[in-house]
């Protein structure tokens, strides 16, 4: 207990697949998943960088993004489980175009009717006119302006990353695109950890998960705290009602 292993990996695969295949046959409506450990997923013959992915490959998937749900904040992320070195490298225009009109549509099936879509700078300051940086001038904006000007979609930014967030919690957008993991993960956190909720976009079905981890150190102690899987279930029921208004219209 409370250890990588390789049985309990491939146990968990299993009933992933499993549970994807119900939704698939639609024997259920949507699927809440609780947290892996990846370690140990990997080690079950499972090569996958997280639940997002491999769900992504089962549901043959192409278009699909990472988004946390909490009560004062949402965020979307153009990269997920990328080392920071590396995320310049996929801050794209085409990428990022792809990912406001998933997130502008998504959002429309769950009840926005005019999504306000933020996306964060990858720079300080949105890279201050290149002398940060060089991906705002050269990927984001551009992204951005082609979702707005072809598309209508109600998109901003490149907003700086220091208080883009802080806007979002107020009101002023709907969603908050992150370009990498923890710089929209810690606004998340930091404001809701526990209620908040990862959804994948996306998908042929709901997922909801955890925003938290196995907590392999605490295993066994009866000091798990359950109130993101609550959310979690919680929020998958009532994006199913949501879903399924839409689509009566």
């Amino acid at each position: 207990m409370g250890k990588e292993d390789a049985h309990c990996g491939k146990a968990a695969g299993e009933f992933i697949e499993a549970a994807v295949r119900l939704c698939q046959f639609g024997q259920l409506d949507a699927m809440t998943t609780a947290p892996i450990n990846k370690k140990s997923l990997f080690l079950g013959g499972y090569h996958y960088p997280g639940h997002t992915e491999f769900l992504a490959h089962l549901t043959d998937t192409d278009q699909f993004a990472m988004t946390f749900i909490s009560p004062n904040l949402r965020v979307s992320l153009l990269t997920t489980h990328v080392p920071l070195n590396k995320v310049s490298e996929y801050v794209k225009k085409e990428g990022l175009e792809k990912l406001i009109r998933l997130v502008d549509r998504e959002l429309r099936v769950y009840g926005f009717e005019h999504p306000r879509i933020a996306v964060a700078a990858l720079n300080p300051h949105g890279g201050e006119g290149t002398l940060f940086g060089f991906e705002e001038a050269s990927e984001m904006i551009p992204a951005i302006e082609s979702c707005r000007h072809f598309d209508g979609i109600d998109v901003s930014g490149p907003h700086s990353g220091d208080t883009v967030f802080l806007r979002a919690s107020r009101g002023e957008f709907d969603i908050v695109i992150s370009c990498y993991h923890d710089q929209g993960l810690i606004p998340v956190k930091c404001m809701s950890f526990g209620d908040a909720v990862n959804v994948t976009l996306g998908l042929p079905f709901i997922r909801t998960s955890v925003d938290h981890g196995t907590a392999f150190d605490i295993a066994g102690q009866g000091r798990a705290e359950h109130a993101s899987m609550v959310a979690a279930i919680k929020l998958a029921a009532d994006l199913y009602l949501k879903k399924t208004a839409y689509q009566k219209k």
